[in-house]
């Protein structure tokens, strides 16, 4: 699989966000249309069956739709991420409805002054309607939140909410020490008293809501999947905005980059990454100590060690 990252560049300025994207914040170097469409190319060439495209805010692309249907006409299923608040019935209407696995809409609050003090400048009204019109579209809807200490209590409120709105899965699980969150962290993390209720609020859900809407938190937390990672590598390589491949979203290392090399070949260096000893021991550092990953955005190509400027 492949997670694309479309752009950095956002609509929002989200407290919370792992990929410090926010307005006018587009990355050096992104991948042009041009460049988009041939490694879209590429994707279909290699059989690829799902990539979900993110950001940022994806649909603010230009070519964001015509990449979507290239993908789509050769057979490829996607996941489209959006925070919903300029994501309209039209923009719905206009994605390749055979191909959409799902689309993802972030709601980070069941009130407006709460959903806003996380995302600001969003507007809790227009994600509502976003996710509506995902629905109305027939397209499957997931319901994703990021529990901080702003949002937190209305945990149960907002998974009644993505039940009302027709999700079919609601999407969780302990904040990310990772880009914008890594520095508001002691602002947003909540503690462990808070953690143990949210989870046994989620265990709750899921068996009421069993059969009608599925809760995904497991693993929990980012450690977890860390831990995990070191015995079972993941096999989906993370395209950053400018084509750069990164071996994982938690770990600061590079191995490839679409813009000089071919997709084969950025998926055999992927591959090989993974048993590289720094890959190794940086998976172990960052599951034995979360404040290691504050250090995930700043990029070094594991090759030669060289920093990347963002």
């Amino acid at each position: 699989m492949i997670t694309w990252q479309l752009t950095r560049d956002c609509d929002l300025a989200c407290l919370h966000c792992c990929t410090d994207s926010a307005p006018g914040k587009a990355l050096a170097g992104e991948l042009t249309r041009v460049e988009a469409l041939a490694l879209a190319d590429q994707i279909v060439a290699a059989q690829i069956p799902y990539v979900m495209v993110v950001g940022g805010e994806p649909t603010i692309a230009p070519h964001f739709f015509e990449l979507a249907q290239r993908l789509a006409d050769g057979g490829v299923l996607l996941k489209i991420e959006t925070n919903g608040n300029r994501f309209s019935e039209a923009q719905a209407a206009r994605l390749p409805k055979a191909a959409i696995r799902s689309v993802q809409v972030s709601i980070d609050g069941a009130t407006q002054a709460v959903y806003a003090r996380q995302r600001p400048g969003g507007d809790l009204g227009r994600v509502k309607k976003a996710a509506r019109a995902v629905v109305k579209a027939g397209l499957p809807l997931e319901i994703t939140f990021a529990p901080s200490k702003i949002n937190i209590h209305e945990a149960e409120a907002v998974i009644d909410l993505a039940l009302e709105l027709g999700a079919f899965r609601f999407n969780t699980g302990r904040l990310m020490r990772l880009g914008t969150a890594a520095k508001l962290w002691d602002r947003l993390c909540p503690d462990g008293k808070e953690y143990e209720k949210f989870y046994n609020l989620l265990v709750r859900k899921e068996n009421e809501l069993a059969g009608r809407m599925e809760l995904c938190f497991r693993p929990f937390s980012l450690k977890e999947e860390l831990e995990a990672r070191t015995t079972e590598p993941s096999g989906t390589l993370l395209v950053l905005p400018d084509g750069k491949v990164k071996v994982s979203a938690p770990l600061p290392y590079l191995c490839a980059d679409l813009k000089t090399q071919s997709l084969r070949d950025a998926w055999a260096a992927y591959r090989e990454a993974w048993s590289h000893p720094k890959v190794v021991a940086g998976l172990a550092a960052a599951a034995a100590s979360e404040e290691r990953l504050a250090e995930a955005n700043r990029w070094v190509m594991l090759e030669n060690d060289l920093p990347v400027v963002v």
